[in-house]
């Protein structure tokens, strides 16, 4: 679950990427106007310079303005498209602008792909209402009315007397005037920023090494804490172990083990299971105590639950969709389909592993910290520790990947828990063994889809079961009858009049979270597979059955067409190719990708090409949009292909890039991006978008190169 760039652009963007060729949230933020960004608080304060308005805008002596935003930047482009958008409404050249996180009361749960579209209005509003606040101090300042007056690059002038003022000379003042409640915004035809190629904000830092990610911060007096988990999930420490030689301390932390020390070799030494050391011998002496139900938690006995709930397991209640009379109009059906779709745990595979540095004094918390959720780490300090959640500055670092996984707070509970046995800043980090063997996966499910023809071929009924782990209910956020991962079945944009959909939760304690896309990386796999596999029955073309299901969609046959025009698809694929397509619809936006793939050996698949068309709504920025498309499409092949963790009595399977596969760039598709523009008000999200279709897309095309379906993820 990532949160996203949103797009704009009604003329079709052909990106011809190759890789060969060489990779929720509320609109609470503070507007403050300074003399400097690095002036003392007191000084700010003491010339009237700070107003809370609707984002955090602050005037340089330079005249440049720097916007914080409150959500987290984990390489989407969030940070560069919400600064366009308060750049736009602000009269300011993009070279003016700075970007930085805003102070964690402002932040924001990123997720969802939700970061632009939630917070576009809003940041143009701040941005609008800075702009009259500046223009009615100058206004003042040169004697004339603020009518006269207008602002172009950070100057503000007037038709009366042809002074001019700059935004950094009245800064001063504007901040003392109120916001006014609905200032005019700029009109999209006369737009200079949204809509552009604004160059990222944040790509410089990440090029001459000065952008600080968590594994960055160097705090004084900080000490490095690595932990080693139960290798099976739930298992716990049987007894301390010995303290290592140069090691500070070792803190049983219950289901884990913490290893502190001056640096941060020996604690990675002694926890990462891959590494060899001259300490092995206590290293190896460590005991742990095997969970209750162990043998529960094995990928054959974990299958063999689902197999059972989807023959006759209880659906949530109420119902995720009930429309008319599926099931009956299924079973009278003179053609039908039925399929059963399986898809595995998922480690997301950051690059940057879990990590946190904390320090506590006895009023007071600092923590620094790569999360999607700045707003929940002050809450987990505060529960552990009694400090009041006002008094705990989280600051948001670069995130080297989130996919999710960042929203979590097990790594910040466990940095809080050492910090207060050392009593100095610490910095904890996961090896990467760690990270892949204790993670808080995508669920595994099976999904099951029925569809009922009429004679002719057409589509009557839909039915769909979801069987699988729900993260919700794990987290206390729904009952034991409540409904999860149902994205991708709900609401499908096909015209088939009898709709039934269900969830039935599989009771597995692996640990499940939120994975790019949830539950739509699920469930788009069954259904679009599905739509391919009811075409074959009904003896129709996969494309020509879905534009006739998607009659009057006019977003959606856009989609569909364009994609199937970039691969060529009425003209047939080359011999020995096959082409394959898949349509996808959460998050806002519509996604349709085609791919054409060959296989030269058996037990082997090539993919030459990826023809992506994407319509957001619009596109704040279009080179984030086809970045996003890029990578998502990336991460979805990758997870096809060869993304499984199993488990054996609770111990995963993954455990570093040894067994991680990932796909090489010698490996990756020509990847090609269109972006359809359908309106603003139709603004979506776009970081998750591209994900879903690849596994059905992927499947359809080998389906149609060879005749093997598959139904069971990953392929290899």
């Amino acid at each position: 679950m990532t949160d996203q760039l949103i797009q704009n652009e009604s003329e079709p963007v052909n990106s011809g990427f190759s890789r060969r060729s060489f990779m929720a949230g509320s609109a609470g933020a503070v507007l403050a106007f300074t003399l400097e960004s690095s002036m003392p608080d007191s000084v700010a304060q003491a010339a009237g310079a700070a107003t809370k308005i609707g984002g955090n805008l602050t005037i340089n002596a330079d005249n440049t303005v720097t916007v914080a935003f409150g959500g987290a930047e984990m390489g989407q482009g969030i940070m560069t498209g919400l600064a366009q958008c308060v750049a736009e409404e602000l009269m300011v050249n993009w070279t003016q602008v700075k970007t930085e996180s805003a102070p964690w009361a402002q932040s924001y749960i990123t997720g969802g792909s939700f970061g632009v579209r939630a917070n576009f209005l809003a940041m143009r509003t701040a941005g609008a209402q800075a702009r009259d606040m500046l223009i009615a101090a100058a206004a003042t300042s040169m004697g004339v009315a603020p009518s006269s007056c207008s602002a172009s690059a950070g100057v503000i002038s007037n038709t009366v007397n042809s002074q001019t003022r700059t935004y950094a000379s009245v800064a001063a003042a504007a901040a003392l005037l109120t916001p006014p409640a609905s200032p005019a915004l700029t009109p999209k035809a006369n737009w200079r920023i949204i809509g552009t190629r604004a160059n990222r904000t944040d790509i410089r830092g990440k090029v001459d090494g000065s952008a600080i990610f968590g594994l960055d911060v160097q705090v004084p007096g900080m000490v490095y804490a690595a932990v080693r988990h139960s290798p099976a999930i739930g298992g716990t420490l049987a007894a301390t172990p010995k303290l290592p030689a140069g090691a500070t301390h070792v803190i049983n932390l219950g289901n884990a083990v913490a290893v502190v020390a001056a640096n941060s070799w020996i604690p990675l030494d002694y926890c990462a299971i891959g590494i060899s050391s001259t300490s092995s011998t206590w290293r190896d002496g460590i005991k742990w105590t095997a969970p209750a139900g162990a043998a529960a938690m094995t990928s054959a006995a974990i299958l063999t639950t689902a197999n059972t709930l989807m023959a006759s397991g209880t659906p949530g209640t109420p119902l995720p969709e009930n429309i008319g009379t599926a099931a009956a109009t299924y079973t009278a059906a003179p053609k039908k389909f039925e399929g059963t779709y399986q898809v595995p745990f998922l480690p997301h595979v950051m690059m940057e592993v879990p990590n946190c540095t904390v320090s506590l004094s006895a009023n007071s918390a600092e923590v620094w910290v790569p999360t999607q959720a700045a707003g929940w780490v002050a809450a987990t300090v505060s529960s552990l520790t009694g400090i009041p959640a006002a008094n705990v500055t989280v600051h948001i670092t670069l995130l080297g990947g989130g996919f999710g996984r960042k929203i979590e707070q097990d790594f910040v509970a466990e940095a809080v828990k050492v910090a207060k046995v050392v009593g100095k800043p610490v910095k904890l980090f996961w090896p990467r063994d760690e990270d892949f063997s204790h993670d808080q996966y995508r669920p595994f499910g099976l999904i099951r889809v029925r569809l009922g023809m009429n004679a002719s071929g057409t589509p009557t009924s839909f039915q769909a079961r979801n069987v699988s782990v729900s993260p919700l209910f794990q987290r206390g956020w729904i009952g034991a009858t409540g409904n999860d991962n149902v994205d991708g079945l709900v609401g499908t944009p096909y015209n088939i009049p009898n709709k039934l959909v269900e969830f039935v939760r599989h009771p597995s304690t692996i640990p499940v979270g939120f994975w790019r896309s949830v539950g739509e990386s699920m469930n788009c796999f069954a259904v679009e597979s599905a739509i391919d596999e009811a075409a074959l029955v009904a003896g129709q073309d996969p494309v020509a059955f879905r534009r006739a299901l998607l009659a009057g969609k006019t977003r959606e046959l856009a989609v569909l067409n364009s994609a199937a025009s970039m691969i060529g698809w009425d003209a047939g694929a080359p011999t020995g190719h096959a082409y394959g397509i898949a349509l996808a619809t959460g998050f806002g936006s519509l996604a349709c990708l085609a791919v054409e793939v060959s296989q030269p050996v058996a037990g082997s698949l090539t993919i030459h090409r990826a023809c992506m068309a994407v319509d957001p709504g619009m596109a704040v920025n279009p080179t984030q949009v086809e970045a996003q498309m890029q990578g998502g499409i990336i991460q979805g092949l990758t997870s096809s292909l060869w993304g499984k963790t199993t488990f054996t009595n609770g111990k995963a399977s993954t455990s570093n890039f040894n067994n991680v596969r990932l796909m090489k760039m010698s490996e990756a598709p020509v990847i090609q991006v269109q972006i359809i523009e359908s309106g603003a008000e139709f603004l979506g999200g776009i970081g998750e978008v591209a994900v879903p279709p690849v596994a059905p897309a992927l499947a359809n095309a080998y389906a149609r190169l060879n005749g093997t379906r598959v139904r069971t993820l990953p392929f290899f």
